[in-house]
């Protein structure tokens, strides 16, 4: 399963990386915000079978990018799970609306630990 991280702190990217392939997912491309994943997966072409992503970042929020992915025929249906700071009830609404999952994450280096293994079971769930 390839996966694509999208994040703009190197602390929570490493964090995530580092549990991500404690679970055993070793497929990560790392992009640092959202004009890099568009240009990633509808620019280049490289659809991951599932995106991390950060919601607030420097020139395209995780947002508008999941509304971009929504919009697109080829990525309509593309899993993405929210992997955000943010515990903004809107912020959880708005990419629900947009059919992704949210996971918020905590600033405590165990709490983060535990959210991502929960991140990864999704995505064990989510695989075709």
């Amino acid at each position: 399963m390839t996966i694509l991280l999208v994040d703009d702190n190197p602390d929570d990217r490493e964090l995530t990386l580092r549990e991500l392939k404690r679970h055993n997912h070793r497929n990560v491309v790392i992009v640092r915000d959202g004009v890099e994943a568009l240009e990633h997966i509808l620019g280049a072409g490289q659809t991951p079978q599932l995106v991390l992503l950060d919601l607030h970042m420097p020139r395209l929020s995780g947002l508008e990018v999941l509304r971009r992915l929504r919009a697109d025929a080829r990525t309509r249906e593309l899993p993405v799970v929210i992997l955000t700071s943010s515990d903004n009830p809107q912020d959880r609404r708005d990419a629900e609306s947009f059919g992704a999952s949210f996971l918020h994450k905590p600033l405590n280096f165990a709490e983060f630990a535990k959210v991502t293994g929960r991140s990864c079971r999704m995505m064990a769930a989510a695989a075709p």
